[in-house]
């Protein structure tokens, strides 16, 4: 099996950069459909449409409905089509630049993702997740290509709700874990291939930034002050993270995310906090020692992190409600199959209980 490395064509980082959006897609066309949802579209439309209007490309706008379903991608695409767009500008969450990808992919348009929050590492990859239209995980859609530009305007991101940054620091928490995991068993990555050294080394670097500047970089986003750490963290929550699990794999802590958003009460929950609690429980479905795990426990609460099954509403699940996140998490098509081991649901539910556990001992203990 060939070993597979993929990236975007390019990845632009920087205060501001927004309104330098049109010097950066140029070579995509002259007519562009910016996806976002109300609250972004107020945030970023005048700079956007200013600077694409400079480099004379019509802009039209489309308001993001908050899932990336099914029904959303054919209704962007209609509105894409009709605008006789050549290219989508997706801005916001990892939801809206899924959606945008998908869309680019249907019509072969360019993509430019950009993200107005550090929340996930969707931006960088050549895959969409898809939710039905009431936000439970349904399907991963790998695409063909990779946005042609991601583009990072760190203001935005520092000006942001904290809570969407520390989630993307959960998300990328779990890259160099599932990474791990995948090189240890030999498995696929995101790309159907096995692993680069490349790959496997930008997980390790993603997760030793998120340890050497996480803490100072959230200080720093309360305070919507954009500092060398929060330009680290930004990075690695985006471009490191998303190239690392691409091409280095995910595991279990994703699957488990995965089974837990068919629970409605994670629902308020986002996708990095319920990745953190997966992320803790795959530490413990691996034998990890104590020390190990309680050291991303403390790491996690210092940053405001869910510890536990109570932090994302699952305050005293029933056994049937284990068992379902659990049966979710290990179907067949799953990637906690790229654990070196077998995993079987009553594996995950035990991992999730005692995970649970471990985080309510550390945090009465602090």
């Amino acid at each position: 099996m060939a070993q597979i490395f993929g990236s975007p064509e390019s990845y632009v980082q920087g205060r501001g950069v927004a309104a330098e959006i049109g010097t950066h897609t140029e070579s995509l066309g002259g007519s562009a459909l910016l996806l976002a949802d109300e609250v972004v579209m107020d945030l970023v439309e005048a700079d956007v449409t200013a600077s694409l209007q400079s480099r004379d490309a019509a802009v039209t706008t489309a308001v993001f409905s908050g899932e990336c379903s099914s029904s959303e991608i054919d209704r962007v695409g209609e509105l894409a089509a009709d605008a006789q767009a050549e290219f989508v500008v997706g801005a916001g969450g990892g939801k809206a630049l899924d959606t945008a990808k998908a869309v680019g992919e249907d019509l072969g348009l360019g993509v430019v993702a950009m993200p107005t929050i550090a929340s996930t590492d969707a931006p960088c990859s050549a895959l969409s997740v898809v939710y039905t239209d009431h936000g439970e995980f349904e399907s991963y859609r790998f695409l063909d290509r990779h946005p042609d530009v991601v583009l990072v305007d760190t203001a935005l991101v520092a000006a942001a709700p904290t809570r969407f940054f520390t989630s993307g620091i959960a998300d990328a928490l779990a890259t160099r874990f599932e990474a791990d995991a995948t090189m240890r068993s030999a498995g696929d990555n995101i790309l159907g291939g096995k692993d680069t050294r490349a790959g496997h080394r930008l997980a390790e670097l993603c997760y030793e930034t998120l340890r050497d500047h996480g803490i100072s970089a959230v200080d720093a986003v309360e305070n919507d002050a954009v500092t060398e750490s929060v330009e680290a963290v930004t990075e690695a929550n985006t471009l490191l993270s998303g190239l690392g699990f691409e091409s280095g794999g995910l595991a279990a802590a994703h699957s488990i995310h995965n089974g837990l958003t068919q629970l409605e009460a994670t629902h308020e929950a986002t996708h990095g906090e319920k990745v953190n609690v997966g992320t803790l429980s795959q530490l413990v479905l691996e034998g990890r020692s104590d020390e190990f795990v309680e050291d991303v426990v403390e790491f996690s609460l210092d940053i405001g992190l869910p510890v536990k099954m109570a932090d994302i509403g699952l305050d005293d699940p029933s056994d049937e409600d284990l068992l379902t996140v659990a049966e979710a998490a290990c179907a067949e098509d799953e990637t906690i199959h790229n654990e070196p081991f077998d995993v079987t649901p009553e594996m995950v539910r035990d991992a999730l209980v005692t995970a649970s556990e471990i985080g309510r001992r550390v945090e009465r203990r602090r």
